[in-house]
């Protein structure tokens, strides 16, 4: 059974998301746990903000990927704690880097920092001279900015 929960792990892992499909749902940490209960494979996954519009096509897409491997499956939603951009691996922050989006910085999860003005860095030429153009970017995790560098719009990928 050992050997069976790591290969569902494994397939779990590499769903991607929807909105960002160069990501998994292990480079963004959505995906806290996989685990055995009553010979199921039971997937944890967490929402990125209660809001998400993408979290029931990620639920659905874990559970058809360990189904379509031959395992019996259920994915749950878990709320707490509460996803968190901290929880975006290594390599998801340089998968965002490399599609053109300033991934959160780390440790921006300050609550007293919530309001401030942060320096967000140009994905493409590593600026910090950059402007926030909307609070809102391609999806409601991302806001978009413009470089006064090189003058390119990017997304950037809100802290939570």
């Amino acid at each position: 059974m050992v050997d069976s929960l790591q290969t569902a792990r494994q397939i779990a892992e590499s769903v991607p998301d929807p909105e960002l499909p160069f990501l998994t749902v292990q480079d963004l940490g959505i995906l806290r746990d996989v685990k055995v209960e009553c010979g199921m494979i039971v997937a944890l996954v967490a929402p990125t903000y209660s809001g998400c519009p993408a979290v029931s096509v990620i639920e659905q897409a874990v559970q058809q990927a360990l189904m379509d491997a031959g395992f019996e499956a259920r994915v749950e939603r878990v709320l707490t704690p509460p996803w968190s951009t901290e929880w975006i691996t290594p390599v998801g922050r340089q998968k965002l880097l490399d599609n053109g989006i300033a991934p959160p910085q780390s440790g921006s999860n300050d609550d007293n920092a919530f309001f401030a003005v942060r320096e967000v860095q140009c994905p493409f030429c590593s600026s910090i001279k950059t402007e926030k153009i909307s609070e809102f970017g391609s999806t409601p995790c991302k806001a978009q900015y413009r470089c006064n560098g090189c003058r390119e719009p990017f997304d950037h990928f809100k802290c939570h």
